[in-house]
């Protein structure tokens, strides 16, 4: 079985891979390394065996994934390539629907035309907008607050149309919550280009010494400490779940949406508190402004992907703060740090 991965050397595609290489599948990669950097390739050799073929290309380029198709005996795709911080989507909505949308539209249409009509998704929790309940399941009204969610909205629309009235597709939609951590042996993790839009990756810089302080983008929210509460799922239990959704994927056609996530909920201090402990180091902090997007709480009813997949998250939160930090400590200045890559490659 050879599956494309798009976006395959980001940071939840290369924790994906490497789950698909342990279960004996070769990923093939489509990336355009505008968010990631190539030397992942390497890290995942050291830790599977493997090195995955490499495309370095847009999805939008319909010669690259025809020649991908007709080269490689794809079965399935795994597609995670996109745009995804949603403060910058608020600035950049262009950019965030062309790449996103028009992207995985040249994506849908290789795939017709090379007939290969299996797909996993990486759908977004943002698709739920400000919803008045939680924990939130996937039949709750979809109402996406800026342009990030949206485009991913508009790209499940789109897929679940498809399988209505395509009804030989197969295909899940993942709705991530917010994936954290990095692969316990510390050669992978989240290396993001520029500001980082995630809490424990911003947390893993301060806590470095590479950022003075981590900002709190509000904590005036109403919750339980007045910052943001959100549902933080170890990368390895997300990248896991996709090994779940092929395996069901090959039993029957359809399309389902599911979420991703671990049901509990964490705050801004309650992560802050929890990474002290297990990297042992202060993290300064200060208030400031809310980011334009955000919504004050959103944390997942995982219950689906158990009752259908099989799946649910195994790892704490103190793992993926451990997991986190070991990372940071081994790769100071991610994957450029060129002690971290010697060390990579005499392993």
């Amino acid at each position: 079985m050879r599956i494309l991965v798009t976006g395959g050397t980001g940071y939840i595609g290369t924790h994906c891979c490497i789950a698909l290489i342990k279960e004996g599948i070769k990923p093939v990669i489509i990336d355009n390394l505008s968010n990631s950097h190539p030397v992942v390739l390497e890290r995942i050799k050291c830790i599977t065996g493997f090195k995955p073929d490499f495309i370095h290309g847009d999805l939008r380029d319909k010669n690259v994934l025809s020649h991908i198709f007709v080269q490689y005996d794809i079965t399935a795709v795994i597609h995670l390539a996109g745009l995804k911080a949603v403060s910058e989507s608020v600035s950049k909505p262009f950019e965030y629907f062309d790449n996103n949308i028009c992207g995985s539209l040249s994506l849908i249409a290789s795939m017709r035309e090379a007939r290969v009509k299996t797909l996993i998704f990486s759908s977004s929790a943002t698709v739920y907008g400000m919803s008045d309940q939680q924990p939130v399941s996937e039949n709750f009204a979809r109402s996406a607050v800026n342009p990030y969610g949206h485009s991913k909205l508009m790209v499940e629309n789109i897929l679940e149309n498809l399988a209505i009235g395509e009804p030989d597709w197969r295909i899940i939609v993942f709705r991530y919550f917010n994936p954290a951590g990095a692969h316990e042996s510390g050669l992978v993790g989240e290396d993001p280009i520029g500001v980082p839009n995630n809490l424990a990756a911003y947390i893993c810089q301060v806590a470095i010494g590479r950022r003075k302080y981590l900002s709190v983008f509000g904590a005036d929210y109403n919750t339980r400490d007045g910052t943001g509460l959100r549902d933080y799922i170890h990368v390895m239990d997300l990248a896991e779940g996709h090994l779940s959704a092929l395996d069901y994927l090959c039993k029957r056609p359809g399309y389902w949406a599911v979420n991703l996530g671990t049901g509990q909920n964490v705050s801004v201090f309650e992560m802050l508190k929890a990474f002290r402990h297990a990297s042992r180091r202060d993290i300064p902090f200060r208030i400031v402004q809310r980011r334009p997007g955000d919504v004050a709480e959103c944390w997942a009813d995982p219950s689906l992907a158990y009752r259908l997949l099989g799946w649910k998250a195994h790892r704490t939160l103190n793992e993926i703060c451990i997991d986190a930090w070991h990372w940071q400590k081994l790769n100071s200045f991610g994957y450029l740090d060129k002690n971290a890559n010697n060390h990579a490659k005499a392993d």
